[in-house]
């Protein structure tokens, strides 16, 4: 199979969180491990920093890789989902994994994927694994997919642990308060590794608290503990507790003395993630007079903060882009909509997006007014020929919008 039918075979035959959501999810992780050891187990062949969290995990395993490459290292990068291209999962120092590499690993293992109903995550995880081990990366950075404790990344004995944040998302299988969530995400804390946790509140910090006493695992709260803050490319208005959580980590990390970055590392690799690692979709500008920008904020938690930051432009008119997943709780996340804009309602072009008609009829409930259209395309070429140049665009809601936009 070429790389088309290999990511086709990938994406179609197997279960994915990403667009089948509760079906791909398992409640162990004995595939994973069965995975690992018919590949030898090349996970253990690794030094890694692992990344839970609701939201910024992304961001926050982005920034980790930039700086330590400016550091001078061979990063390996894992994360989830990508945006137009499967190889944008795994990357080494910037370097987003070859097709050739993909291909020969899916043809070589396909029967054993077929005979063990290995999923999508599974193979995935299983690819970046083989792929760091074969390459020697110098150290992985490897984000959580989904939850934390049966995530299938979960195999891995990190050092450091990091916990950016927690917030009611995926509440049909992580648990529908925070503490539940927490305790979920808690579950990559391991015997005597470091965690660092970006944010916590008084439901949280506790959960966090004794799993890491469980563990005899230090634990570092990063929002207390780090006062100066270095600038970053990455200028949403949510890098700011991200930006905590990378400076505690390498903090952590320096003082294991297996890995060294210093503060000109650390200010530089946080002010050049995108050069660096190739991160789209975190309030990206795509555009000037008008300004457009788009943003993968697709939680309340998220979409709280991207509002807000709306709030701070200076504009004529808004003009808002919006497609969700049917899965989304619509009325946790529709009431932080400004009204005093004009929506163009959409469905993101995946079995998951919900029907552009649903969305527009709940958005009237909270007097989100706009027109509807067969897709992210059509929805944005309308906005841009309406708007004028004082006026401000701003595209998202799902990840599978933002993928549908011309990002570069």
């Amino acid at each position: 199979m070429n790389y088309q039918e290999t990511t086709n075979w990938m994406f179609n035959q197997l279960p994915m969180y990403q667009l089948q959501g509760a079906s791909a999810y398992k409640e162990d992780l004995t595939n994973i491990k069965l995975l690992a050891a018919h590949l030898d187990n090349p996970q253990n062949l690794l030094k890694c920093i692992h990344v839970a969290g609701t939201n910024g995990k992304g961001s926050t395993s982005h920034m980790l890789a930039s700086v330590l490459q400016e550091a001078g290292y061979k990063v390996g990068l894992y994360t989830s989902p990508h945006l137009k291209d499967f190889r944008e999962r795994i990357k080494i120092s910037g370097k987003e994994i070859s097709e050739d590499f993909v291909c020969q690993f899916i043809t070589k293992h396909k029967a054993f994927f077929e005979a063990n109903d290995m999923s999508f995550f599974e193979m995935s995880v299983g690819l970046a694994f083989d792929y760091f081990a074969a390459e020697k990366v110098d150290i992985a950075i490897i984000e959580v997919g989904l939850g934390g404790r049966l995530d299938a990344t979960n195999i891995i004995t990190p050092l450091v642990s990091v916990i950016t944040n927690i917030d009611l998302d995926h509440t049909q299988f992580l648990g529908n308060t925070p503490a539940l969530i927490a305790g979920e995400k808690a579950g990559i804390i391991k015997p005597n590794v470091p965690v660092v946790i970006g944010e916590y509140t008084n439901e949280t910090q506790p959960v966090f608290l004794a799993k890491a006493k469980e563990n005899k695992a230090p634990v570092y709260f990063a929002s207390d503990l780090v006062t100066e803050i270095f600038p970053s490319d990455l200028i949403g208005d949510y890098q700011f507790h991200n930006k905590k959580t990378v400076q505690q980590t390498i903090a952590v990390l320096n003082s294991q003395n297996e890995f060294k970055a210093s503060n000109e590392s650390l200010k530089a690799g946080l002010l050049k993630v995108v050069r660096n690692t190739g991160l789209q979709g975190r309030w990206q500008q795509l555009g000037v007079n008008p300004k457009i920008v788009c943003d993968t904020a697709h939680n309340k938690h998220g979409l709280a903060v991207v509002m807000n930051q709306i709030q701070k432009e200076t504009f004529e008119k808004l003009h808002i882009v919006l497609g969700v997943v049917n899965d989304k709780d619509l009325d946790s996340i529709l009431p932080l909509f400004p009204k005093n804009a004009q929506y163009y309602f959409c469905r993101p072009d995946s079995s998951r997006g919900l029907a552009t008609e649903i969305l527009k009829e709940a958005a009237k409930k909270y007097h989100l007014l706009g027109e509807k259209y067969d897709s992210v395309a059509e929805a944005f070429a309308a906005a841009k020929q309406n708007a004028t140049e004082n006026d401000f665009i701003y595209v998202g809601g799902s990840t599978f919008v933002v993928a549908e936009l011309p990002l570069n």
